[in-house]
């Protein structure tokens, strides 16, 4: 096992001198933000003042062309493709990362640590070059047409103590083809920080059709309902294939689950603004409980539709307990599973749907065709609008509602939540809505104002309900937002390699400024109005670590990153 040195001819004195002038914009958009605090600069804004690339974009995939589902292919990336031990670590854990090229190749494996990094969006943090690869079996189908491989590593480390909470890309790239997937993990820590940022990676596994058709969503039997229960289980011991669903516009995402399209916009976004924020899993969430009373504000993100119930609960005792919750997602927390233990015991590492969160009237039961085990007791609530505010929509049981696209409509101008907007009754943010939304507001919580609302299209055109965007307060002077859309994070900011989304004939129109506006308000309501100015001695140690990056020389930067640090 070799560390590459290839990266070396990625690093030049032009490259430091950008990365020396990334420092000083990440700096000025520090002020700007209002996060740089008088006890000096957090761990984000000096992540970020480091040198970034944009290397870790895939530029040469390839993926398994047969239709398995509709029109639709696998996505699966065949000739190089790999998973995680684990969904999430602490730095001092160990790791081991699975690795399959078929046809055997050797292959590179470069790990970046995704941020704003001056507009790049990532750090190189650690490479490894030449390793072998050979192709491991596809598992067979088991119970409950659970698809679990069972691969040897091609690496195993330790998380070095230095590498910063935040989501983890591994590039591989096989040598014979030149072929590239990802690979995907996150850093974890335990430190008191003001925004903590939810990975939602059961709902990439429902959606994960590895290794041909084996989701949450494949109808396993010529009865089987494919949004009933029990689902089939499926594992997170298996890579992700590319979400081909028409909703995604980034090809160049296999591996990365669902985070790209619609969740690193926010993670772009906060850290180019310098807020001190902090990443979890939907394991941790439901594994620690009061690991999510070390921040602020929690943020579920994007699509976060499946969620246990312990998730539920722990997030609701993080609620009661203070912390405000910011929901910049749609069809969120509807879908209820377990967490099931791996063939040889490892916990929280396979899940299947079994109910949902939603409210049934006295006497209404689950329709049969919704059962797709005689005998299965589906498990029901509790009522996801009792946390959100709203809910995925359920009307009179008509199928598909929930999914649509159009404009977010203020409602409530004078709330302060639009303050520096220039948002009126009845403007709109075009597009914004989409693919999926919340609406059926629970009026009864706690000073509960409907913020935005307006009609959902689907099949360019057609109406199919109304989204309703909500606020209401926590016991403790705590709030809680609900953006009722999975596309908010695409209204902040737009990556390297992002494309906006679009769906029921209606696109996404990229950032705004006054979603960024809007959602500042959020968080400096969330963090508190307690920024300073900078002191002279944060600026003096910017400066510093400016002169020093350029100082220090290109060979000791280069010798920096083959040494994982």
């Amino acid at each position: 096992m070799k560390k590459s040195e290839d990266f070396r001819t990625r690093i030049t004195r032009r490259g430091v001198l950008k990365g020396a002038a990334a420092i000083g914009l990440s700096l000025k958009a520090g002020i700007q933000s209002g996060k740089v605090k008088a006890s000096g600069l957090n761990p984000i804004q000096i992540e970020n003042a480091k040198l970034g690339t944009t290397d870790w974009l895939l530029t040469n995939t390839l993926t398994d062309s047969e239709i398995v589902f509709l029109n639709l292919t696998s996505g699966r990336s065949s000739t190089i493709e790999g998973y995680c031990s684990a969904n999430s670590v602490r730095a001092g854990e160990s790791l081991q990362i699975m690795v399959s090229a078929n046809p055997a190749s050797g292959f590179d494996l470069d790990i970046y640590r995704t941020g704003y990094y001056g507009g790049t969006g990532g750090r190189l943090v650690r490479s490894y070059q030449g390793l072998s690869g050979t192709p491991q079996p596809d598992p067979p189908v088991g119970e409950d047409f659970l698809r679990e491989c069972q691969w040897a590593p091609a690496v195993t480390f330790d998380i070095p103590q230095d590498w910063l909470s935040g989501v983890y890309l591994g590039k591989l790239t096989a040598l014979t083809s030149g072929i590239q997937s990802y690979i995907i993990f996150i850093v974890r820590d335990d430190r008191p920080c003001d925004l903590l940022f939810q990975c939602s990676e059961l709902t990439w596994s429902a959606y994960n059709r590895w290794p041909t058709n084996y989701s949450i969503y494949t109808r396993h039997t010529q009865n089987w309902s494919n949004t009933g229960v029990p689902s089939g289980t499926v594992s997170f011991n298996r890579p992700y294939a590319l979400l081909t669903h028409p909703v995604n516009p980034i090809d160049k995402s296999v591996g990365a689950g669902e985070f790209l399209p619609w969740e690193f916009p926010l993670s772009y976004w906060l850290e180019q603004y310098g807020y001190d924020v902090s990443y979890i899993s939907n394991i941790d969430t439901h594994a620690d409980r009061n690991g999510l009373l070390r921040t602020k504000g929690f943020i579920s993100v994007g699509h976060d539709e499946y969620w246990t119930e312990t998730m539920f609960d722990n997030v609701l005792n993080a609620r009661d307990a203070g912390v405000s919750l910011a929901f910049l997602c749609g069809n969120s927390a509807i879908c209820k599973v377990p967490l099931l233990a791996s063939s040889d015991g490892q916990a929280h590492r396979a899940t299947r749907r079994e109910g949902w969160f939603l409210p049934l009237a006295d006497g209404q039961v689950v329709p049969p065709e919704l059962i797709n085990e005689a005998g299965f007791e589906p498990s029901i609530g509790p009522d996801s609008a009792l946390l959100l505010g709203a809910r995925h929509p359920i009307g009179q049981g008509q199928a598909g509602l929930g999914q649509g696209a159009g404009d977010w409509t203020c409602t409530a101008p004078g709330h302060w939540l639009f303050d520096g907007t220039g948002m009126q009754a009845g403007d709109s943010i075009e597009g914004l809505i989409g693919w999926e939304f919340h609406g059926e507001p629970l009026l009864d919580l706690p000073s509960m104002q409907i913020v935005a609302e307006g009609p959902a299209f689907k099949d360019n055109g057609v109406q199919n309900g109304t989204y309703t965007a909500t606020i209401y307060d926590g016991p403790h002077n705590n709030i809680v937002f609900n953006a009722a859309t999975i596309w908010w994070a695409n209204g902040l900011s737009s990556p390297p390699g992002h494309l906006n989304p679009s769906r029921h004939g209606i696109a996404q129109q990229g950032p705004d400024p006054r979603v960024q506006q809007i959602t500042k308000n959020l968080f400096d309501r969330i963090v508190g109005d307690n920024a300073l100015e900078v002191p002279a001695t944060s600026l003096i140690g910017l400066g510093v670590l400016a002169v020093a990056l350029i100082s220090s020389g290109v060979d000791n930067i280069r010798r920096a990153v083959k040494n994982g640090q």
